[in-house]
């Protein structure tokens, strides 16, 4: 095996599971430390860094970072990530005069923003100190885009939503023209931006064309109802729905049904539960209102008696293990007076028009690279749920970022491929002879429950927020959950004397010091074997008395540091690392705010 190369921002990146899995890399366990000392707004400023929107996202983060979670290999329950951003949230101080107020002089280069979602505003939060003049169009009369129109205030309170969005619309050299859809890009090209970027979202939800579809005005497209609801043009529905589809778009439009005066609500699944898109959470606080969801339903067709909807007819299907193929078993019919079409999302791009230089592809998608966000004209980007269709907020950020880097590079003549390579700190935490700078003990807390509002409160408005964040005592336990995978155990091989004092005292046996070969074979041998090939295994350079190798399993370690308080040579360290993460014209911000 060649020696591991530590020196790769990657390797030590790639272990710290919950940055790792976070579409914007966002300093997890830094932030929850800060949490820890009660340093609010740092631990805010911090996560803005990254995901732009930490109150936003720490009410409606789809949670990638969660399922990645080390700790969740000990108990079973990931720390709760999500909630403890809301807590930097909630708990911060006024931080107008720390966000970027723009460069404060222009640059002479104008940039178009199409829609005032969440890639455009990361997209204009990245360039604006750079000193773009930077012009967003939005077809509303209000910011947030989606996040605004398709996820509730129950969810999602206005103030938050719009203090978020306000730090960015705020900028010096941000103008944003409400009321403005873009009806041709022909024309927009003609205006001279020096870049384009498209953000409008996946902005039309997918029919349902079955019998009866077209007869009544009583069966409705969810991210269409969900915004006439946003804008106060729809205030109450009938006694009985059925919401179709079991997405978080579905769980949204079933609480609001509730909400607008719903009694017998049915969320309808065409399969069971296990292969429900619905984030986990969502499906209880649906569950947790008295919402019915039904599994193995498939329409059939829409009821209409006189002209009027009265029920569903489903067909009742019986699935194979790996739900793929289905029989059918009976059919039935369910009373309702609504029916909300939750079953997906497409995007739209009538205003595009064809032969400017745009190219399509599958499914009249605009060909988009992966990497720079650059269509086929050259000046003109996407992101966002418009460049590759609908994922969440955190990854329409990401895109934003990333977008913002190739109009940079564009706009400044530099190729566009052309990344700016991310970078990393390692500081030692040691305090004395065994002393650590970071609390290394394991806390057995379980996860924190969130606090819910009442039932019968929670109806009287559309905007009661539900969901009332974690209280002083349930921020300590949680914070306390992290096993801080950033702490990374650093090995030098010349100091080491092979007593293997280290490998006596690992609790979950992931060193082990053996002679070379393949990593197959070797992953095979060590004190436990390492099965997860997802995750690195270390090898050292040769150590200095017998050659052998100094070989550790990073997926199961705990990052506890009792090898490095052991070792009486001081061959293993334990050093926090930093990822520094290039955001548009050089490196992000790198302020580390020291939990020491």
């Amino acid at each position: 095996m060649k020696p591991t190369d530590i020196g790769n921002p990657d390797y030590f990146h790639k272990v710290v599971d919950c940055q790792w899995g976070c579409p914007a890399h966002t300093n997890v366990p830094e932030y929850i430390r800060l949490i820890a000392l009660g340093r609010y707004t740092e631990a805010y400023l911090l996560n803005r860094q990254s995901n732009v929107f930490p109150g936003i996202l720490g009410r409606t983060c789809d949670r990638p970072c969660e399922p990645a979670c080390r700790r969740g290999r000990l108990d079973g329950k990931p720390v709760a990530i999500c909630r403890l951003k809301r807590v930097a949230a909630d708990l911060r101080d006024d931080v107008s005069d720390q966000i970027p107020k723009g460069a404060g002089g222009t640059n002479g280069k104008r940039i178009a923003l199409i829609g005032a979602g969440p890639a455009s505003l990361t997209v204009a939060n990245d360039l604006a100190p750079l000193g773009y003049h930077i012009t967003i169009f939005e077809k509303q009369n209000k910011p947030g885009g989606l996040m605004r129109t398709n996820i509730p205030s129950f969810r999602l309170p206005e103030s938050v939503l719009a203090d978020e969005t306000g730090m960015i619309l705020g900028m010096d050299g941000v103008d944003i023209f409400y009321n403005s859809p873009i009806r041709s890009m022909k024309e927009l090209l003609g205006l001279g931006f020096d870049a384009i970027f498209v953000g409008t979202g996946a902005p039309r939800g997918k029919d349902l064309e079955i019998p009866g579809r077209h007869e009544t005005d009583r069966i409705h497209i969810g991210i269409d109802w969900l915004e006439s609801i946003a804008f106060g043009h729809v205030e109450s529905i009938g006694e009985r729905v059925l919401i179709i589809g079991v997405g978080n778009t579905a769980m949204d439009c079933c609480r609001s049904s509730r909400r607008l005066g719903g009694k017998d609500i049915k969320v309808m699944a065409r399969r069971p539960r296990q292969f429900f898109k619905a984030s986990p959470w969502e499906l209880e606080d649906a569950e947790e209102e008295g919402i019915e969801i039904l599994i193995n339903h498939a329409p059939k067709r829409f009821v209409i008696e006189n002209g009027k909807l009265t029920g569903m007819e489903f067909e009742r299907l019986e699935w194979d293990a790996k739900a793929e193929r289905s029989k059918v078993l009976d059919s039935i019919i369910i009373p309702c007076d609504d029916v909300i079409l939750a079953i997906g999302q497409d995007n739209a791009f009538p205003w595009i028009e064809r032969g400017i230089g745009i190219e399509f592809g599958k499914w009249d998608m605009p060909k988009v690279d992966e990497k720079t966000f650059q269509s086929t004209l050259p000046h003109v980007f996407f992101g966002g749920d418009a460049a590759f269709g609908p994922k969440n907020i955190i990854w329409a950020v990401e895109h934003g970022h990333q977008a913002a880097i190739s109009i940079h590079n564009h706009c400044q003549g530099i190729p566009v491929a052309d990344r700016p390579p991310q970078g990393q700190n390692l500081v030692s935490l040691k305090m004395g002879l065994s002393e650590w700078s970071y609390h290394n003990d394991f806390n057995p807390s379980q996860r924190q429950k969130m606090v819910h509002v009442d039932l019968e409160e929670r109806f009287k408005r559309m905007n009661v927020e539900v969901e009332l964040g974690f209280s002083a005592e349930q921020t300590a336990r949680e914070v306390q959950r992290c096993l801080n995978c950033d702490v990374q155990t650093v090995f030098t091989a010349k100091k080491c004397i092979e007593c293997d004092a280290c490998i006596d005292i690992c609790p979950v046996q992931c060193l082990t010091i053996g002679r070379d070969g393949e990593e197959a074979e070797v992953r095979g041998r060590l004190s436990a074997p390492a099965t997860n090939t997802d995750q690195a295994l270390y090898a050292s350079e040769p150590l200095p008395h017998t050659k052998r190798l100094m070989l550790k399993d990073e997926d199961v370690c705990v990052h506890c540091g009792l090898c490095a308080e052991r070792c009486p040579t001081s061959a293993w360290d334990m050093q926090k690392f930093e990822l520094l993460t290039p955001l548009a014209g050089g490196e992000a911000c790198t302020t580390s705010y020291s939990h020491a």
